[in-house]
Formats: C-alpha cells, structure tokens, sequence
C-alpha cells in the first residue's frame, strides 16, 4: 500500500486524487485532522493523522510513502527514519538541494535495509533527470552537462515554501565533481529549448544535484528561459539572499505563502506545456536532446503517481536513486503528453 504524506495540500491531493483514479490501493495522511480526514472519507480510502516527527508506527501495512509535504527539509528526515526502520520504501516530490544531498549519504543505509529512497519524483527532477540518462546514453564520455527548460505556469504555496529553503543559499553549479555556490543567474546565454531561441540564466535547480548520479558528468548547470530585462532583478535578489537565510524571515513568508499563494487552474494544468533542453559534449562533440511535457503540476501528478506505483508492484532497486537510475531515462517518455527525445549532434562543442 501506498502512503501519501500531506495529501491536502495543492499538489498532495491532486496526487491523492490520481491514484483514485488509477484505482491505487492507498492511504492518506498529514498532521492536519480535519483535512486528513476530509480528503479520505472524500475518496473513500483510509485516512492516518499525525505529524512528520511521529510517523514512526503509523507504517502498518505501507509498503511505499509518497511525501508531498513541503518544505521538504522540515518532513523528510523523521520519514525517512522511520522507513529505514521499517524497511518501507520512499519517495518525495523535493527540489531541495539539502534533501537529495542528504539523502544521497544514506545510501549504502538504504541499501542494507532493502529500502528505496527516490527524492525529486515530480517535475523535478523527472524530465531533466531522464534527459540527462539520454544524453549520457548518447554520449558516455560526456564532461559537461547542461540542463534547461522554458515554462510558463503560477506555483503552489507549497512549492514557493519550498523553494525559500534553498533561494537564500544563492545559485548551486557542479564543478569537478562538487557542488559550489555561485551566484543566482551566474551565467546567461541564448538557448533553444523547443520553440526558438529564448534569454536563459543558471538557477539552483535540483539537477546540479542528481544528474551527478544519474550520470557521473562533473560539471553541471542548469537553466531557465528569462527574459534579457529581468535578470537584473534575479541577480539583485543575490543580494537579499542574506534576510532569507535568517530562520523568522524565511519561515514567515513561508507561512504567508501556504496561506495566500494558490497553484495553477485545472484549464491551466491541462492546456500549458513546457520545453525541456539538455546539452552534453567532451572535447570533440556535442549532443543535444529536447523533450516537450505538460505544465509542471501535471507532470508532477503524473510522474509521482506513476513513480510510487513502480515502487509498490515491483522490487526496485535500493539505496538512492534517482528518476532514471530507479526506473530509466524512458520513464518520462511513458507519462502522459510528453514528446521526445529530439536528438541534435555537433561535431564540435557550441
């Protein structure tokens, strides 16, 4: 059975609903009662109420759990605790740099208790990730990732709590093997991503992180279509990065955020759509490939659902994992709207 952690909040009940759909055996939880509550005699499956830090015997029965409760960096660990122990599966829908960095120390603990532990199964870092799986399929002895994407869709204020959590800790790169900080929109270049060229800048995106495992590259960024007259406020923001990181600060517009900042209309779930890009190369070639996918909540749905599913009828592999290193790059290719890969090769690094 499937347990999803925080099903009423915007992106954990649209999951919870799909797996209704799909005809999932599941069950809800959260700390909230009354919403926990309402979202399960709603969908009539079994409802469980308590807080992240007393998941602890509240797994009878749980073969896998989904947590869609963010900030994921103040639910994942007491969780992930409790599945070690149990030997219970888990899986999240983070993009935070500290939950797929500390979750990838505990691997060789998963491993030996036969456990899952597969961070960032929504939109990020899924279409991204698999990408990266292709583009290292395509060129092995790949030194230099890049990752990108161009979208146009409102967040949560799940997701905006949860990106406070790593903004004020600046841009993220990979060089050599290690994660540095840089600057926010440390870098800005034109790119392609599907549908002409478009202004792009670094961002701390949670594949600077996980392509490292997916695919041994050293050097990796990530980037975002921005308009040219933007990024002045983007790298201004740098310079606020410091109030964000004062414990009060962030936590109070996190909470504002949960309270006031709605996600993206079901018209603008089902009609948006976003590019995906990723570039590798050595020193004598260049691959590029593109994806196209549905906006990022319904990807999100679709990929966690379809990802905790996998989890629960098969015998996954253990330990960490990403995306496509816990399934494979094709994975995305089986979710619903997603078109690709696009292939492009250089004879020569662009």
């Amino acid at each position: 059975m499937i347990l999803i952690y925080g099903a009423y909040g915007y992106t954990g009940e649209l999951i919870a609903r799909e797996a209704a759909e799909r005809g999932l055996e599941f069950a809800v939880a959260g700390r909230n009662g009354t919403k926990t509550r309402g979202i399960g005699i709603e969908l009539d499956v079994e409802s469980r109420v308590f807080p992240a830090d007393q998941v602890s015997g509240n797994l009878d029965g749980v073969d896998i759990v989904l947590n869609c409760a963010g900030p994921f960096a103040d639910t994942y660990e007491h969780i992930v605790e409790a599945c070690l122990e149990t030997g219970t599966h888990y899986a999240d829908i983070t993009g935070e740099f500290s939950v797929f960095e500390a979750l990838a120390e505990r691997d060789r603990e998963a491993e030996q208790a036969g456990v899952c532990l597969l961070p960032g199964a929504g939109f990020d870092v899924v279409p991204t990730d698999c990408l990266a799986g292709h583009l290292h399929g395509r060129l092995p002895g790949a030194t230099h990732l890049r990752l990108g994407f161009e979208a146009h869709t409102s967040v949560s204020g799940g997701t905006l709590a949860s990106a406070l959590e790593h903004v004020g800790g600046g841009g993220k790169a990979r060089r050599d093997g290690r994660i540095e900080s840089v600057p926010l929109a440390a870098d800005s270049r034109t790119i392609d991503f599907g549908a002409g060229p478009r202004n792009a800048v670094t961002i701390p995106w949670g594949d600077v992180s996980t392509a490292y495992y997916t695919t041994g590259i050293p050097n990796i960024d990530v980037y975002m279509s921005l308009p040219a007259h933007l990024e002045p406020f983007v790298r201004a923001s740098n310079y606020a990065g410091g109030l964000l990181r004062l414990d009060p600060v962030r936590e109070g517009i996190q909470t504002l955020a949960q309270i006031f900042v709605s996600g993206p209309s079901e018209r603008t779930r089902e009609r948006e759509q976003v590019f995906v890009w990723g570039e590798a190369r050595t020193e004598e070639e260049t691959v590029t490939s593109r994806l196209l996918t549905p906006e990022t909540y319904a990807l999100t749905v679709d990929a966690a659902t379809s990802a905790a599913a996998r989890l629960n009828d098969s015998d996954p592999p253990t330990g960490y994992q990403t995306p496509a290193s816990a399934f494979d790059p094709e994975f995305v290719l089986g979710l619903d709207g997603v078109e690709g890969f696009f292939d492009e090769s250089f004879p020569e690094p662009v």
